[in-house]
């Protein structure tokens, strides 16, 4: 799995051959604890940059637990 980032601030989620074969035959990925911790630590380089390329109308935005995401 990788995080391509933009400069605008979207984001795409690559995943592996053999990543989508495991989410179709499983329908889930399991992440062993060394996995775990680099996906964490993927994902904490992908957010703490993400802040610096959003406008400021998107950063200043808030989400609920409610909030509809829609995506294109």
């Amino acid at each position: 799995m990788k995080f391509k980032q933009y400069e605008d601030g979207s984001c795409d989620i690559e995943f592996s051959w053999r990543e989508r074969f495991i989410f179709l035959k499983k329908g889930k990925l399991h992440l062993d604890p060394v996995a775990t911790k680099h996906f964490a630590n993927h994902l904490m380089n992908f957010l703490s940059t993400l802040q610096f390329k959003f406008k400021n109308e998107v950063e200043t935005l808030s989400t609920f637990v409610d909030t509809e995401v829609k995506t294109k």
